[in-house]
């Protein structure tokens, strides 16, 4: 039990330890200004966990009513990087920074778009990455709680928590009712709820 305990306690200090800057408001105000305000989209990219992460993101954005679409970055390399539009914003993840697909995805998307914003979420606020995009998220770049300080554990959980602060914030930011939730949640508890709230 003690084990467990030790564990959430690692988990909860690494969230508690997010920096929180001036660069949230950046982030939502420019997702809102491109995605709200010139009609984008949010497009969220990350490799392996991250990745999965990203995709979490780009469904909850959607939900909420920002339109996202998640983009493999791999997949980008053969097409999918048709995906992006002048207007949109790009959220790419990784928490090395150095992460090569995410690199390069960056030098590729502004070759098809070369204003195109892009805001990071990275556990290295001096990696390249970092200084290659408009924002940076910093997750305070948290010691990982997995037994070999290797796999993506408590990074991750800082990266989700992140992604929520940013979903939130910008829903805040539309004024996102329960009768628009209701509207892109047609079946399932969430929809039945929604509907029943928004009366």
């Amino acid at each position: 039990m003690e084990d467990i305990k030790a564990i959430l306690r690692h988990e909860a200090e690494s969230v508690l330890n997010i920096p929180v800057t001036d660069d949230y408001k950046k982030a939502v105000n420019l997702i809102v200004e491109q995605v709200h305000n010139k009609k984008g989209k949010l497009v969220t990219s990350g490799m392996g966990k991250a990745g999965q992460i990203a995709m979490n993101i780009a469904t909850t954005f959607s939900s909420t009513g920002t339109p996202s679409v998640f983009l493999h970055p791999s997949e980008a390399q053969h097409g999918d990087l048709g995906v992006i539009q002048p207007n949109d914003v790009m959220l790419l993840i990784s928490n090395s920074g150095k992460t090569r697909e995410i690199v390069e995805l960056v030098s590729l998307a502004r070759g098809l778009h070369p204003d195109l914003k892009f805001i990071v979420i990275t556990g290295n606020k001096e990696s390249q990455l970092a200084k290659d995009t408009d924002i940076c998220l910093f997750t305070g770049n948290p010691k990982e709680v997995c037994l070999l300080g290797l796999t993506p554990t408590t990074s991750t959980t800082a990266m989700t928590v992140i992604g929520d602060i940013l979903v939130v914030s910008t829903m805040k930011a539309i004024s996102f009712t329960n009768a628009e939730y209701a509207k892109r949640h047609h079946g399932g508890y969430l929809g039945e709820k929604s509907r029943e709230q928004s009366k």
